[in-house]
This record gives structure tokens, sequence and C-alpha cells, in this order.
């Protein structure tokens, strides 16, 4: 199934060609119940709902986990942009729509909820640093992760530890940002690296920006 990813007028970390290689990775595995650890504005968990509607109907779950503007996380664990300081867009009628006549704040939990409002039956938004409310999920039912969270090498290794011990019973996938050149940090690369080596797992380089990890 092909879909094209949509920045719904908002901000994403996914630009670009990105986004649809994104979802190319979904349509090659079709989960049903995926889980987003950084949200930031939605964009990727409302193509993500999209998606799994279209080929599940309502049979499906999306889980997302974010700070949501909170300052709940070690300051070095979070790759802000500057966005979120002051969300000043390079499109002037975005300004003046999100900033002075929403008066709305994309990054917050209270935006991307009513942006997949149509999906609310099925998803669970979840405030909070990974370090402490990820070990609350039942990853048992999970199948597909999309990891972008918190980018200090101690909290991508402690996300992967609590992602493969929930999820290692049967074939499951971790596709993990910002690993290859194309949207390098050294940090994530490393825990990615120590981490699949140390539990024998299997890792694809997705168009030198991904890392495909699969349990």
């Amino acid at each position: 199934m092909q879909l094209k990813y949509k920045s719904f007028w908002r901000k994403s970390g996914l630009k670009g060609k990105w986004g649809n290689i994104f979802l190319e990775r979904l349509s090659n595995y079709s989960p049903k119940n995926v889980l987003e650890i950084g949200v930031f504005c939605g964009v990727t968990a409302k193509n993500t709902c999209d998606f799994l509607y279209k080929s599940n109907g309502n049979n499906f779950t999306y889980t997302g986990i974010d700070l949501f503007g909170s300052n709940q996380s070690d300051e070095r664990d979070e790759i802000k942009p500057n966005f979120l300081k002051d969300q000043k867009f390079s499109n002037p009628l975005k300004n003046i729509y999100y900033n002075y006549i929403l008066k709305e704040n994309l990054n917050s939990i209270e935006s991307v909820q009513k942006l997949l409002q149509e999906y609310s039956q099925n998803i669970k938004l979840i405030a909070g640093d990974t370090n402490k409310v990820l070990k609350e999920i039942d990853l048992q039912k999970i199948d597909f992760v999309f990891l972008d969270g918190g980018h200090s090498y101690e909290t991508v290794t402690n996300d992967l530890m609590i992602l493969y011990g929930g999820m290692k019973d049967k074939k499951k996938v971790i596709l993990c940002d910002d690993y290859g050149k194309e949207s390098y940090i050294a940090e994530v690369e490393k825990a990615i690296n120590d981490f699949t080596n140390k539990n024998n797992l299997k890792l694809n380089l997705i168009e030198n920006r991904f890392a495909e990890i699969i349990t």
C-alpha cells in the first residue's frame, strides 16, 4: 500500500523524502500496534495512524511518548530544536495562525491529541521521560517501534534494553532515527551498535539514516 507522508501544515522531524521512507518501512512489516518514542508535533503519529487505519481498519493501536514541552528529563538527553524554544516558523502565515490566532503550542499533548482526534479510541499519548514511563507499557503487543526520543548514550541504551526485554519473544522491529550520516548523532550510533552487538541482533542501515533492529 502506497501512502505519501503529509506534513499537515506542522513541523516534522521527517522532512522531504524521509517521511515516505518511514512509511515504506511500516508498509514492509504491516504492524497493527505501533509505539513512537519522541512524538514532537505529532506529524509522524498522524501519518502512522492513517497508515494503520487503511491497513487494519479500527483494529490497531498507536502509543506515543514525549515530554510534550515539560522539563522532566535531563537536558543532555534532549536534542531540542530551536523551534520548540519560541515556535517560530519560516512561513509567516504559520506564525500568525498558530501563535496569534490559535495560540497553540504544537508540541503540547493537547495539540497532538487534537490532531489525532479521529483516532481517539485507538491512541494513547504519554507525557514523560522514557527512563520512567517506558516500563509501564505492555510491550508484548507492540510489533513496531519508532525510536527518536532522548539522544544521550544512556537513554538510548535504556530504551533499547526495555524494549528488547518486552518484545523479544517474537520477531518485531525497532526503527531508530539519527543513526546514519544523513542525520547523525554520535551517542545514538554508539548506543545502538553496542546494544546490537551485545545481544547479537540484526541491524539494517536504511538510506544512510535509520537503524532497523529486528528482535
